[in-house]
């Protein structure tokens, strides 16, 4: 008999539906995974939800086990966190880049067990601070860096997180809404707002996907500091201030995206097992700033309420429907 699932699709800009899928039986080396939380990536997601992927990219920004193409209708996401029902690693907690959908099959390789230190439920976040990770290999910070963080979304605090761990360093997460100076907090971080925050740094993180906070970011820089950017525009130009001080500063701007690992001597694998490894650390709990049912996702989508960092999605307990 045929098993089925059931997942989310983006149908159209600013819908979405709950579909019943097949759930086809695994094969050798495959593993059939039950979803206990999903994350939406707020900036990502929203991107592809209003159908903001240029042509150009459609098939660079396809996530692992996407359906359907850009702009619609796709089956787009990739912070999925499940319990394997069958195949190797049975009865182990799994985080997989995965779409919102309640069970799946796909190859024993494609998963990464969660450490028995991490909760499942903050185990969303692999898939972001994975890119923190990497962005963070990019930038090579050093012992003694000045650095900012601009833009208190969900991978500017996950990077903000890590770097709170590294020695020695002055570290500021910058926003301009206030809100974000209890995330900080949260995170052992000091803040700042773009006005306030101080200058002559080393390196600047930038996420905020904004002109502004671009232009921020290049005025924070000491002389050869470098903007590790961050931030996924889609189909927005940006205009980035390179008159004044740009040259005189001798500054430099480097783009980061997670799709290519940064160390040519560690693999996908490793950069995820890290990033779980780091997530034992419950101040990531700060990175968490909603959650809800499921079911509840199409309503929750089509009324633009996301909060502005991760959103974990629970999907209850059950086991493969017939």
């Amino acid at each position: 008999m045929t098993r089925t699932a059931r997942a989310l699709w983006f149908t159209s800009s600013g819908k979405s539906e709950i579909r019943d899928v097949a759930l086809p039986e695994p094969g050798p080396g495959e593993v059939l995974v039950r979803t206990l939380y999903s994350g939406i990536s707020r900036g990502t997601e929203s991107l592809v939800l209003r159908g903001g992927v240029p042509e150009s990219q459609h098939d660079v920004m396809r996530a692992p086990f996407q359906e359907g193409g850009f702009p619609w209708p796709v089956k787009y996401g990739y912070l999925n966190v499940g319990v394997v029902e069958r195949g190797p690693l049975l009865g182990r907690t799994v985080f997989c880049l995965y779409p919102h959908q309640t069970h799946y099959v796909v190859p024993a390789d494609a998963v990464t067990p969660v450490p028995d230190a991490v909760p499942a439920a903050r185990a969303v976040l692999a898939g972001t601070v994975e890119t923190a990770v990497n962005a963070l290999w990019d930038a090579k910070p050093m012992i003694g860096d000045r650095i900012a963080v601009v833009g208190g979304g969900m991978v500017g605090c996950a990077v903000a997180a890590v770097l709170a761990r590294f020695p020695g360093v002055r570290l500021h997460l910058v926003d301009a809404d206030p809100d974000r100076a209890a995330v900080a907090d949260a995170l052992g971080v000091a803040f700042a707002s773009p006005g306030d925050a101080e200058g002559n740094c080393d390196l600047v993180v930038h996420a905020s996907a904004s002109e502004a906070g671009l232009a921020r970011s290049l005025a924070l820089l000491a002389p050869e500091g470098q903007v590790v950017e961050l931030s996924w525009y889609g189909d927005r130009s940006v205009s980035v201030p390179l008159g004044e001080f740009f040259h005189s500063r001798r500054l430099r701007v480097r783009s980061s995206q997670v799709g290519v690992v940064a160390r040519p001597d560690r693999t996908h694998a490793e950069r995820m097992a890290l990033a779980l490894d780091l997530l034992a650390d419950p101040a990531f709990d700060a990175l968490i700033s909603g959650q809800s049912r499921f079911d509840d996702l199409p309503s929750l989508l089509a009324g633009g309420a996301l909060p502005p960092l991760c959103h974990r999605v629970d999907y209850g307990s059950g086991h493969v429907p017939a």
